[in-house]
């Protein structure tokens, strides 16, 4: 090499801080994370700006990031082995950096040295170098086999659900729950398919609002290369919890559900894919979802957008959405499951960040009704005014605040058609919350269901004769689903009756939605690319 071509050296004494790397970027969030609670999907977009990292290392710390949380429980049996220690007692910062040493050797297609030099590197920059050897040695040890060899030893020994657990990185409990949600529709065998598309980082879906979008928004969304969830830099609406007991605010807590954010279709940067070599930033090569390649479900829905929505002019000016398309089925279930009659009066209950309050309001204009949007928090309830501000004017929507347990007091005037999304445990969105599988816990189901019954009980209330209430969660544990609906039905079941919702959706779908015959729909990953929502639709006798 010429002294030309030789990088610069930094001159003794200069203490200009050093760039941040892709791999810094991604350890620090990874930190925050398991610290301070953070969540990836709001804090990494803003660290790979502030690092000024270019395109390309951007989507290189984005799958290092998400794929070492979505595959945590996995790599550390992994580390475990490889350093014959319990993983509880390696310091937390080193069992870190080698959680993003083995995603690199194991989930991307980073050369061995390199992945090695560079996170022992990584341990020496956090702070760690007292562990550069033990880092560098286990990383070795995992370099030394092939994903296959190390899944064939850290499942050794165990079944069922134990061995589903590890090889897929689901804490025991979630693997059982979606076991059990399967097994009702008598699609258990099903349960690894879904547990695989879970660990696949989905592609971006948008929403063509009704009455807005046009034929050249929709056009220039898809005009280039697809993005995926990591290239969303802006338009991420899920920013906090739909909880409408508690006082999360906008910058935290989305692990109780808000289903209307930025996903999509499944087969970007897998982690599952044991062979071959990956894309230009590093990633495994991709592991194929069924109905993942297929157009859009939704008839309004818009897949394999072009590079960073943000930048898509019909997205810019508020006439498309981020939005999963799963998501998009359920709010149009409740607007398309009859004839809208002008003068109808419409509730979201629970309408922060406000995605599907925007698709409400589109289809409120279009068939002469009026909505009101409720949200507890201030600050979400400032995002809902936000994401309605360009769809309707104040004589078509209204927001409020306040508990939606509120609604339906005596003398209240009733609503034509409601939609509850209500807090849930957010087991059907794992695929873009990578850290949500680790946070929640089975006992946070019972406090959870009590809280869904008591705002179907207030959703009952405030219905009017003859109207549609929609029950949307997007978990699929039956506690939180069937478990709901028939106890909603043993205390309201005089007054309410059960709508076809398979039938109405496969009304509305743009292709089939892979549903199950019967009155409530469970929407899978795996099937058709979106979230795992459910939908249940009620009418209140007239």
């Amino acid at each position: 090499m010429s002294p030309a071509q030789q990088a610069p050296r930094r001159a003794q004494g200069d203490r200009r801080p050093r760039p941040t790397s892709a791999r810094r970027v991604a350890f620090d969030v990874l930190r925050a994370v398991q610290v301070d609670d953070a969540y990836a999907n709001l804090l990494l977009p803003t660290r790979i700006r502030r690092a000024g990292l270019s395109a390309r290392d951007a989507a290189f710390a984005t799958e290092l990031t998400y794929g070492s949380i979505r595959m945590l429980g996995r790599y550390d049996a992994i580390v475990g082995v490889a350093s014959g220690r319990r993983v509880d007692n390696i310091e937390s910062d080193v069992l870190d950096v080698m959680r993003l040493g083995v995603h690199q050797l194991l989930g991307m297609r980073t050369p061995t040295h390199a992945a090695v030099s560079a996170t022992v590197e990584l341990a020496r920059e956090v702070g760690a170098r007292r562990a550069t050897g033990f880092v560098n040695a286990v990383l070795r040890k995992v370099a030394a086999k092939t994903d296959d060899e190390w899944d064939a030893l850290v499942t050794e020994g165990r079944s069922g659900d134990a061995l589903l657990a590890t090889r897929w990185s689901h804490p025991s409990w979630v693997v059982a729950a979606l076991r059990d949600a399967l097994a009702a529709e008598r699609s258990r065998d099903e349960l690894a398919a879904l547990l695989a598309a879970d660990n696949v980082a989905p592609r971006v879906q948008l929403v063509a609002l009704p009455g807005l979008a046009t034929d050249e928004d929709i056009r220039t969304a898809t005009d280039g290369p697809v993005a995926t969830d990591g290239d969303v830099t802006g338009t991420d609406d899920v920013t906090g919890t739909d909880d409408v007991t508690g006082t999360d605010d906008v910058t935290g807590t989305d692990d109780v559900t808000g289903t209307d954010d930025v996903t999509g279709t499944d087969d970007v940067t897998g982690t599952d894919d044991r062979a071959g070599v990956g894309d230009a930033t590093g990633a495994a090569p991709p592991v194929r979802i069924p109905g993942a390649d297929a157009g859009p479900v939704s008839p309004v829905g818009i897949r394999g957008t072009a590079g960073d929505p943000a930048r898509v002019p019909g997205v810019a000016a508020g006439r498309l959405r981020v939005q999963d398309e799963g998501s998009q089925l359920a709010a149009l279930a409740l607007t398309r499951s009859s004839a809208v009659r002008p003068g109808e009066r419409w509730l979201d209950m629970c309408a922060g960040p406000g995605g599907k309050a925007a698709l409400l309001a589109a289809e409120a204009v279009q068939g002469g009704a009026t909505l009101v949007a409720n949200e507890l928090v201030p600050a979400r309830a400032g995002l809902v005014r936000k994401a309605l501000a360009t769809v309707a004017g104040d004589d078509t929507v209204t927001v409020v605040e306040g508990d939606g347990r509120r609604f339906g007091k005596p003398g209240d005037e009733p609503f034509d058609r409601i939609l509850l999304d209500a807090p849930c445990t957010g087991l059907g969105a794992l695929r873009r919350r990578p850290e949500a599988r680790w946070r929640k816990q089975p006992e946070d189901v019972p406090e959870l269901a009590a809280l869904q019954a008591e705002l179907l009980d207030a959703a009952v209330r405030a219905l009017a004769p003859g109207g549609t209430l929609a029950y949307v969660t997007c978990s699929p544990h039956l506690a939180e689903t069937r478990g709901q609906v028939d106890a909603l039905l043993a205390r309201h079941g005089d007054v309410l009756e059960q709508l076809d919702t398979a039938g109405v959706v496969r009304s509305v779908a743009a292709r089939d939605p892979q549903v199950a015959d019967g009155p409530t729909v469970q929407l899978w990953p795996h099937r058709t690319g979106t979230d795992a929502m459910f939908v249940a639709l009620f009418r209140r006798r007239a």
